[in-house]
């Protein structure tokens, strides 16, 4: 379903033709918003469920990836905000807070490191998003437990291990199939394609 979305987005005239490059990425990064306040639903807006699978993940690095993290970052830390005041989850305190600075880490990190590769390519997807996971987690679990301490609650190493790790397995699985899938298709259609270090030219030898 999302990779169908983003070809018919990338495949419209109106987008291809555009002049303008920051129009079309903030184009796509509206399409990125849009679904990841959509998405949610998918999981009956169960917060267990979200919890495991990650659904507002997907579209946040999708967008870090194809827009760059400039665009990315302010996407991911709006859209758990948005969606907790649009449709009330997720829940606003700790929650929305907390995904808004996790989330932005991602499109930052993954963003940022793939916009820096030399070689962009499945190896370079890959190595980018499980540093930003990592780096995201991290950042989720300072500000939970900045978050909590205010409110005089305490944030464990056994809390953090939970929720950072244990729960999200499913969610990390399938962002970690389902994301280079969708890079190597949209590749493959030369819609966003992979770029490539050029090859040096030999100097030629002195007569």
């Amino acid at each position: 379903m999302l990779i169908n979305i983003c070809l018919i987005i990338l495949t419209d005239k109106g987008v291809l033709d555009m002049k303008n490059k920051t129009i079309k990425n903030l184009t796509l990064t509206a399409m990125f918003l849009a679904i990841g306040l959509v998405l949610p639903f998918f999981t009956g807006q169960i917060q267990q469920i979200g919890n495991m699978l990650l659904p507002m993940h997907i579209p946040v690095f999708l967008c870090a990836l194809v827009c760059g993290w400039k665009y990315g970052l302010p996407m991911a830390f709006i859209l758990p905000i948005f969606r907790s005041f649009l449709f009330g989850m997720p829940p606003l305190y700790p929650t929305a807070v907390s995904m808004a600075f996790e989330l932005a880490a991602y499109a930052f990190v993954a963003g940022f490191l793939y916009e820096k590769s030399r070689w962009q390519c499945t190896k370079a997807l890959y190595r980018c998003m499980l540093t930003a996971m990592i780096a995201g987690r991290i950042v989720w679990g300072v500000v939970q437990a900045v978050l909590l301490g205010l409110g005089g609650n305490a944030f464990t190493f056994q809390m953090f291990i939970s929720g950072a790790l244990l729960n999200a397995i499913p969610g990390i699985i399938l962002q970690l199939v389902l994301i280079p899938m969708i890079m190597v298709a949209l590749d493959r259609t030369k819609l966003v394609p992979f770029r490539r270090a050029k090859k040096k030219q030999p100097e030629l030898e002195a007569n």
